[in-house]
């Protein structure tokens, strides 16, 4: 029988990262951590289960062996089936490049099958004054977009917006955007390592070397036309007890996300049709399932097999869920039985359309 998966961290030591994961109680390895790949089935970084029978079990080789049992039946029709989702821990210790990523067709076209990059952030920590790039501002064109990279006065063309503790930020592809410095994230995406960067500051790596920009690519995928789109998912919450919400924050067809703040304990059923990954935020508690439980504390990520069954969360803690949607099933007829008209849902989750 399958049950809740942890999985060994993937670090990443990109230059602009630094050591503030230790906060999260991590024990970090020597140097620059700048992301921690949580949960990851992707060549360029791989999980392997760090708990129970499976323990060593490469996530790849978790997926061929229980198929549809891990996964779920909607998902893994065939033997071509990739897994969907990556999850991040990302410390900003300095800004990341202004960069831009495909949707699927140009992805699989141009990066030898890659998927897409659509992604979300959930910010965990964020220095005073603290800022995102997102999106480029009204009025800017692919024409003057690439004459302000070749006269190096990018930064003129973008929007900038402010963060706090809390927030939820939508990255659809298309979108120009880079975390600033003093930012610590938790990332929901498609599993794609696919960034075309437009503007790096002018750094050099370890080696003295800049890094590689992207122009020609990033100018055919960005969207011009994305200006107006609202920075931050507002969200719309439902009671899961007398003190445990969930709040629906983000929902299209490569993931949803949802905001759990649990006071106590929550039931809860796997999905035959899908999986779902949690990322612990705050707190502690364990998930009771019908042959154990699993401890888990901020800073985790747990992988629900779709035919686990019955399960609890219990303790007190916040955490993202996220899974691959029916949107109908999963997110539109739930809020609206909660009493949420369709203008509001529409208006609400964000990425909805």
């Amino acid at each position: 029988m399958l049950y809740p998966l942890k999985f060994k961290p993937v670090y990443k030591d990109y230059i602009w990262g630094g050591r503030n994961l230790e906060k999260l109680g991590r024990t970090l390895p020597e140097g620059i951590v700048a992301e921690s790949w949580e949960i990851a089935c992707h060549p360029d970084g791989m999980s392997y289960v760090a708990n129970g029978e499976l323990e060593g079990l490469s996530l790849q080789e978790a997926v061929s062996k229980y198929k549809a049992a891990l996964v779920g039946s909607r998902l893994h029709t065939d033997s071509n089936f990739k897994f969907p989702l990556l999850i991040k821990l990302i410390d900003a210790n300095d800004k990341l490049s202004v960069q831009v990523h495909p949707e699927d067709s140009y992805a699989d076209l141009h990066e030898n099958g890659e998927l897409g990059k659509n992604e979300m952030w959930y910010i965990l920590s964020a220095k005073p004054g603290a800022k995102l790039v997102y999106d480029v501002l009204p009025g800017v064109t692919k024409e003057t977009f690439n004459q302000a990279v070749q006269d190096g006065n990018i930064e003129g063309c973008l929007k900038y917006i402010d963060v706090a503790p809390g927030d939820v930020i939508n990255i659809p592809a298309g979108l120009v955007h880079a975390i600033g410095e003093g930012i610590v994230l938790a990332e929901v995406q498609q599993n794609s390592n696919t960034t075309y960067r437009v503007y790096d500051y002018d750094r050099v790596d370890k080696h003295g070397n800049k890094r590689p920009l992207h122009i020609d690519k990033a100018l055919e995928v960005i969207d011009f036309n994305s200006c107006g789109r609202k920075e931050k998912a507002t969200g719309l919450k439902v009671n899961l007890g007398p003190d445990s919400t969930k709040t629906y924050q983000i929902a299209n067809k490569y993931f949803s996300v949802e905001f759990y703040d649990i006071r106590g304990k929550v039931e809860e059923s796997s999905n035959e049709n899908c999986f779902y990954l949690f990322v612990f935020l705050e707190g502690k508690g364990k998930i009771n399932f019908e042959t154990g439980s699993v401890e888990v504390a901020a800073g985790e990520s747990v992988l629900i097999p779709a035919s686990l069954g019955e399960y609890s969360i219990e303790g007190n803690i916040k955490a993202l869920k996220s899974y691959v949607p029916d949107i109908e099933q999963d997110v539109v007829l739930p809020l609206e039985k909660a009493g949420y008209s369709e203008e509001e849902i529409f208006k609400n989750v964000s990425g909805l359309v």
